[in-house]
């Protein structure tokens, strides 16, 4: 039974990552131009391409170091500070590689891990608040970034293609 939850688990957080918010990251960079990837609408906001960096580390280092016992080489403020143009396709392989990396750490998992007390970041979680931390933070910069995109190119981007999500029940 363990083993079945936390396959369960294991199979919803990478579907969420992998499937579903990395393909909404590059489908909204496929509308954007390399300088409105990049760019810092103010002062107090980061740029598309940072936000991408930044899920990067978050996600390495909660999941690979955290869940993984990799090592934790993370320089958060570097990503925030990143001011160099990476082309689309370096964002795209940093996203994938990053996947993959996911994939192999949640495929090795042990039921045990969803209880463990873990400490990443100077902050205590159990492995499966590991987990949600993970998929709510991705989902929250997934969620700017839809909105940035939206707000620059003024598409809809109908994630959900053509379904009715009006129906109920």
């Amino acid at each position: 039974m363990e083993i079945k939850i936390l396959q369960t688990i294991t199979h919803e957080t990478k579907f969420k990552l992998k499937d579903e918010f990395v393909p909404r990251i590059k489908k909204c960079c496929d509308q954007l131009t390399l300088d409105e990837i990049w760019k810092r609408p103010n002062s107090n906001l980061v740029s598309v391409g940072n936000l991408i960096l930044h899920l990067c580390g978050n996600v390495s280092q909660y999941i690979l170091f955290g869940l993984g016992g990799l090592p934790d080489n993370r320089k958060r403020q570097e990503e925030f500070d990143f001011n160099e143009q990476l082309s689309k396709i370096e964002l795209y392989d940093k996203l994938d590689h990053l996947m993959d990396d996911v994939s192999l750490v949640l495929d090795k998992l042990e039921p045990k891990i969803l209880t463990q007390q873990i400490t990443v970041q100077g902050m205590n979680y159990s492995g499966f608040g590991i987990l949600m931390h993970v998929v709510e933070h991705f989902s929250y910069h997934v969620g700017q970034i839809t909105w940035f995109t939206k707000l620059i190119k003024d598409v809809d981007m109908k994630y959900y293609g053509d379904k009715d999500l009006n129906i109920t029940g």
